[in-house]
């Protein structure tokens, strides 16, 4: 059966289960104490354009979320994000369990706005009981958001500001920063990224890694015993080499990027093929995720040929449905799933 179902449903890019199989055998120390977790630090470093990054190699997403998120924050501090973001939505309250709120403001496609979020926090300490609620600590947004939207160069910009007027981080989620990276419609760039985020990470786990993400503290602004808190929050490997060798791999000749451009241009022609088909777009994604409204009998006979994600409800018969591609589609699934699709649309 075709599946379109998300980013991770493979294993890993074959030049990286090489690269595991060639060093499997060499005694290595722990806990990214080793070559290749130094290697693959200088070469993110190289990436980001700021030699004083500090990177950690993390086990995936929703533990860096709630690492960075719980030991950044004072204890009586929350996060706010869009309401839409996956920390608020498909975290299994990872955050709240930390003991921190999600402070949600409304997200338009998946993104916040900066006049938003500035009137949100604006309100709060304007507020004369301010001190009875959970304070605004950082600020939180994804990219490419839940929806396969991205930021412009000028919103990040817009956002970092109004961080750095009330004093509190700006962090961003890059589970599939590969593929916002690569878009055709963007104008940031990983060294943007790095100059306007307090934190951030590049996400493996969807972007041809087994596993793990890089954490980068950009701007000398590291936690206290980072380490430690990533290990009591089970998120640091002992063989941590396992991390530094995926990504050592993923940033040697542009792989990481490379890859994440082949999961666009699969994008593109799937995209391309629905428009040929007649089929309603839910918005517009630049990314590798696409959003189509179906007929929910339309629906139910395509799931018997092919796997993709239920979204969510639009109306009464019909449904939100996301197709993804990744670093591993190819051009036949394309078509084949053109063979598959009906035409029209209701």
């Amino acid at each position: 059966m075709l599946s379109f179902e998300s980013d991770y449903i493979q294993g890993a890019h074959e030049k990286i289960l090489e690269r595991l199989a060639e060093t499997n055998r060499e005694p290595l120390s722990g806990y990214g104490n080793d070559k290749y977790c130094e290697s693959a630090k200088e070469k993110i470093r190289q990436a980001c354009g700021c030699e004083e990054a500090e990177i950690f190699f993390l086990t995936g997403g929703t533990q860096t979320n709630q690492i960075v998120i719980s030991s950044m924050l004072r204890s009586y501090e929350g996060v706010v994000a869009a309401e839409t973001g996956h920390v608020s939505v498909h975290e299994a309250g990872a955050i709240e369990h930390s003991g921190h709120k999600v402070l949600t403001i409304p997200g338009h496609e998946g993104k916040i706005k900066a006049e938003e979020l500035a009137a949100y926090l604006k309100a709060y300490w304007e507020d004369t009981s301010h001190e009875h609620m959970v304070f605004p600590g950082m600020v939180y947004i994804s990219h490419p958001t839940e929806y396969g939207t991205l930021y412009a160069e000028s919103e990040l910009a817009s956002i970092a500001g109004i961080c750095s007027k009330y004093n509190i981080p700006l962090y961003l989620d890059g589970a599939r920063l590969g593929y916002g990276l690569m878009s055709r419609e963007t104008d940031v760039t990983l060294p943007k990224i790095a100059q306007y985020c307090d934190v951030f990470y590049i996400g493996g786990t969807k972007v041809g890694a087994l596993c793990g993400e890089a954490l980068v503290f950009p701007k000398k602004n590291i936690p206290a015993h980072f380490l430690t808190l990533a290990k009591q929050k089970g998120a640091l490997l002992a063989k941590g080499r396992l991390l530094g060798v995926q990504f050592d791999t993923l940033f040697t000749d542009d792989l990481y990027f490379r890859i994440s451009a082949h999961a666009i241009e699969m994008a593109e022609k799937m995209k391309e093929m629905f428009r040929e088909k007649g089929k309603r777009f839910f918005l517009n994604s630049p990314t590798n995720q696409q959003f189509l409204i179906l007929e929910d009998g339309e629906m139910a006979r395509l799931q018997e040929l092919v796997k993709f994600d239920i979204w969510e409800r639009y109306d009464e018969g019909h449904t939100v449905v996301r197709f993804a591609t990744s670093w591993a589609t190819e051009t036949g699934d394309v078509e084949n799933l053109r063979e598959i699709m009906p035409s029209g649309g209701q």
